[in-house]
């Protein structure tokens, strides 16, 4: 690849690299890209780079990812057809690691006995939620945003709202938040007691690393949440392989 302008992150010179490929006619629609693996060896960029150009190019049309199969060629790009870039998923939640995880540490200094009671009962309706066949985020989103006014800063509060908004309004981040959800990628309940934990025993330096310890893991939900889907579809192809052969053995 040529080497990237000021400014420009991996995955989108990686995008834009695999929209030139794409042009010169090395493939054609419905073949099958290299492996995501592959990518990320012979390019020498990590997986969640080739995740993000991946998601870009599908948000724009031209690759279609399909569960338990890969990236397949949905149409050629024009001449001047080069991929444009919202914020991504993995942007967002390192942007939140680093945000939320110093505004938890403020707000264990402020916090207030009824703050942590609501808390507590956010909490509850994640589990309850986490029941539920349809994956939500609501008490999710709404503990974090408990946490941001917990601090008593306005600027806190409204930066966390908008970095929630980013997720549904990036069609970077909707993409691959939806493919998370129909991976059945839910809350972490675990993650947000700790959180809790920190913020009752009013220790700033623990709320910190709950926090930064949480959004951690999203980024790797985020990262396995297509690759769950195709350990899925392997397992129902095992099965019905299976019970072909079983169906067989007592013709």
């Amino acid at each position: 690849m040529a080497e990237t302008p000021p400014g420009e992150r991996l995955y989108q010179r990686l995008a834009r690299h695999l929209v030139g490929e794409l042009s010169s006619g090395r493939y054609r629609v419905g073949d099958r890209l290299p492996p995501e693996r592959e990518l990320s060896q012979d390019y020498n960029i990590s997986r969640p780079a080739v995740r993000e150009a991946m998601i870009a190019l599908e948000v724009q049309g031209i690759i279609e990812l399909r569960a338990g199969s890969g990236a397949y060629v949905r149409r050629l790009p024009g001449q001047d057809d080069q991929p444009s870039f919202a914020i991504t998923a993995f942007e967002l939640t390192e942007a939140r690691l680093l945000f939320e995880g110093e505004a938890a540490a403020l707000a264990a200094t402020h916090i207030t006995d009824e703050e942590i009671a609501f808390l507590d009962k956010l909490i509850e309706d994640m589990r309850r939620e986490n029941l539920q066949p349809k994956v939500t985020e609501e008490a999710d989103r709404e503990f974090h945003l408990a946490i941001a006014r917990a601090t008593r800063n306005s600027g806190i509060v409204a930066t966390v709202e908008q970095l929630w908004r980013l997720r549904s309004t990036s069609p970077e981040c909707a993409l691959l938040h939806y493919k998370a959800r129909n991976a059945q990628v839910r809350p972490v309940l675990d993650e947000h007691v700790a959180i809790l934990d920190a913020l009752r025993a009013r220790d700033p330096g623990a709320a910190r690393t709950a926090m930064r310890g949480h959004l951690a893991a999203v980024i790797e939900h985020l990262l396995f949440a297509t690759e769950e889907q195709a350990i899925e579809a392997a397992r129902k192809a095992v099965a019905s392989t299976r019970a072909r052969y079983r169906s067989a053995a007592h013709l």
